[in-house]
């Protein structure tokens, strides 16, 4: 993102493009309510400027000429009551096109700058409305797939991971307060009532601390959802399977083996997860040139996965193919389905078992769906661990609040070792403030202005 002036106005769609009921063009900036007074024409004639602010008003927007362009309703926010805590005016259009394209013409030439993905939550930060893990719950929000990643998202908006991090970087704070006292008075003789009381502060913090990224694993799959890979042999009932769990005719099942030679890709809710599921096509040895092309992108799907469905046919007996696909799942995260159990049972479930274990395998029909509700079953176990709540329900979702508090969690280890040999208060200090700064680039309080960039240019248009 290029530097963007906060006293500038901004305006952008802030609905997607093509067709629909209305197009919304946001106008954010102090003076953006009078700039929008240039290209609006009230019905009434009375000017926004004139209106309070929190109202609607009917009318049309012209060009410099006076030409009707569109009808529209404007809504005027008035700063500090607004998302972005300037004056903000939105233009509601109708939906297609031409017609947004045409408002937003007209709100450039009467003096705005076209936004930057991301810029009005990124000014709603900048003017202290939102901290910066707010921020990222806006796009969190709008990425949402399930209700619990967007309930999540939504806890995270109404600044519940703020609260947490910032309860304990202010205890820090108070402890660095301390520790800075104790040097700058040395007349008082306050060292080990210090060193007493700095133990139990950072072994507080550490707890909490270890209590947020315990929610780590889980807050990620909550958000950016798991990837699941149903692999096995041709005719094995691997699409039958993606149908079951989809609810819906999504891939073509025949008895010739091979009909599937792409992978196809879906969304599953399981427990609240967002799982793309894919089925892909049949792994075996083959010199079909388009065949061998979709086992070699099976494979790769495979090695990329979070989880794997291996399927096996209860009525054939295991080969070459079946065996090196049980090799291949060793040291990922696997579930062994042996299908078919409606038809005669020649496979050697005895071998499977002493190549993959019991814990993980699966007997089931997927055409008379018999067995399919362990299947389901085990898939949330796996997937949620048994518990998908996490205390006050505050997940750690995103990658880089981790990656922070990981390296906050380091420093304050640093800093128990430091106190446990006496050694000068001001090495305490050191390690203590250096956890503090990693806990502010959290929100936002010591992060570098690229970092920050960088974050919001993953941000759509509008918002």
């Amino acid at each position: 993102m290029k530097t963007a002036y906060i006293d500038d106005i901004i305006a952008a769609p802030s609905t997607p493009p093509g067709a629909g009921g209305i197009g919304i063009i946001r106008v954010s900036g102090m003076g953006a309510v009078e700039l929008v007074d240039k290209i609006f024409v009230s019905a009434s004639g009375k000017r926004l400027s004139e209106k309070p602010t929190h109202t609607i008003t009917y009318g049309n927007i012209v060009d410099g000429s006076g030409t009707k362009i569109d009808e529209v309703l404007v809504s005027i926010m008035r700063a500090p009551n607004s998302y972005t805590r300037e004056d903000v005016a939105e233009i509601n259009c109708h939906g297609g096109t031409a017609s947004v394209k045409r408002v937003m013409e007209e709100a450039v030439r009467a003096g705005a700058r076209a936004a930057e993905p991301g810029e009005f939550t990124k000014r709603a930060f900048l003017n202290g409305r939102i901290d910066l893990t707010q921020a990222e719950a806006v796009i969190d929000i709008i990425n949402s797939k399930t209700e619990l990643s967007m309930k999540n998202a939504v806890n995270q908006l109404s600044g519940g991971l703020s609260a947490r991090v910032k309860a304990i970087r202010e205890r820090l704070v108070d402890a660095v307060s301390t520790i800075e006292a104790a040097i700058d008075y040395p007349e008082h003789d306050i060292e080990e009532e210090t060193y007493s009381s700095l133990d139990k502060t950072v072994g507080y913090a550490l707890k909490d601390i270890g209590e947020l990224l315990k929610t780590a694993e889980m807050g990620k799959m909550v958000r950016d959802g798991v990837s699941l890979v149903i692999l096995g042999k041709p005719n094995v009932g691997k699409s039958s399977l993606l149908n079951f769990l989809l609810d819906e005719e999504r891939a073509i099942v025949t008895d010739i083996p091979g009909t599937t030679r792409d992978t196809v890709e879906e969304y599953l809710n399981i427990a609240g997860i967002p799982v793309r599921i894919t089925d892909t096509a049949g792994v075996r040895q083959t010199d079909d040139l388009v065949e061998k092309i979709g086992v070699e992108r099976s494979v790769k799907m495979a090695e990329n996965a979070d989880l794997i469905l291996l399927m096996l046919d209860s009525s054939r007996e295991l080969d070459s193919d079946d065996l090196k696909l049980m090799e291949f799942l060793k040291g990922r995260k696997y579930i062994v389905i042996i299908n078919k159990t409606d038809l005669s049972n020649a496979a050697d479930k005895n071998l499977i078992e002493q190549s993959i274990g019991r814990e993980n395998l699966l007997e089931l029909s997927v055409k008379e769906k018999t067995g399919t509700d362990r299947l389901l079953k085990r898939l949330e176990e796996i997937l949620t661990g048994g518990d998908i709540q996490a205390g006050d329900g505050v997940l750690v979702s995103n990658v880089r609040h981790r990656d922070s508090l990981e390296s906050a969690e380091r420093s304050l280890k640093k800093a128990l070792d430091t106190i446990a040999v006496r050694m000068p208060e001001d090495f305490v200090s050191m390690d203590i403030s250096e956890a503090i700064g990693f806990l502010g680039e959290i929100t936002g309080e010591s992060l570098m202005e690229d970092i920050i960039n960088r974050i919001f240019e993953k941000f759509c248009l509008g918002k």
